[in-house]
């Protein structure tokens, strides 16, 4: 392998990895700067692949083993515009986004909320069955005096838990609603776009 294509694959992966890790962000500025990122890399590995370079795939102006193979070209052009296309899209959501709440975030909706909420109370579910079976454990084990000591410390663990999560709902209950404060909203009716 060359200096020179060991060059292109690290170029290769670092455009699609800081594309991929630009596109996980929640601001939308940075996903158009992964995506533009991202279609680079793909169309680098694409023309990578195509083969070694050759001579233009014309009839007469060079012979047929010297052709370079068009499909790549032709396949990069494509994503060209297929990504300007995304980019051009995404430009029209950060705009209309910065108009109606004034930054460029990528905010969770209601049904977000409500299914980390239902993931978290899984969860302590779990972690009670667990210390239950604990609890059982130690009765079997120590006794009866042991376990109602132990049964005592899992109920309190338990609305220890029960607090923390209706804390943790209620924090981000009131920052979504700080955020949708309707003293700083934008009229969203699109009054200004129709003068």
């Amino acid at each position: 392998m060359s200096g020179t294509a060991v060059a292109l694959l690290v170029a290769i992966a670092a455009l699609v990895s800081c594309g991929v890790f630009l596109i996980l962000e929640r601001s939308l500025t940075r996903i158009i700067l992964g995506v533009i990122l991202l279609g680079n890399g793909v169309n680098l590995f694409i023309l990578a692949a195509g083969g070694p370079p050759g001579g233009a795939p014309l009839l007469g102006v060079t012979p047929v083993p010297q052709m370079g193979d068009p499909l790549p070209q032709v396949m990069v052009l494509t994503a060209i515009v297929i990504t300007l296309a995304l980019v051009a899209f995404l430009l029209s959501l950060v705009h209309r986004g910065r108009q109606l709440t004034g930054d460029d975030e990528v905010r969770d909706d209601e049904e977000d909320r409500r299914v980390i909420a239902r993931a978290e109370r899984e969860m302590a579910w779990g972690r009670i069955a667990e210390e239950t079976a604990r609890v059982r454990r130690i009765e079997a084990e120590r006794g009866r005096r042991a376990g109602r000591r132990a049964r005592r410390e899992l109920r309190a663990a338990v609305r220890e838990e029960r607090r923390e999560i209706r804390r943790r709902l209620r924090a981000e209950w009131e920052r979504q609603m700080a955020a949708d404060d309707p003293d700083r909203a934008i009229d969203t009716t699109m009054e200004e776009d129709t003068r």
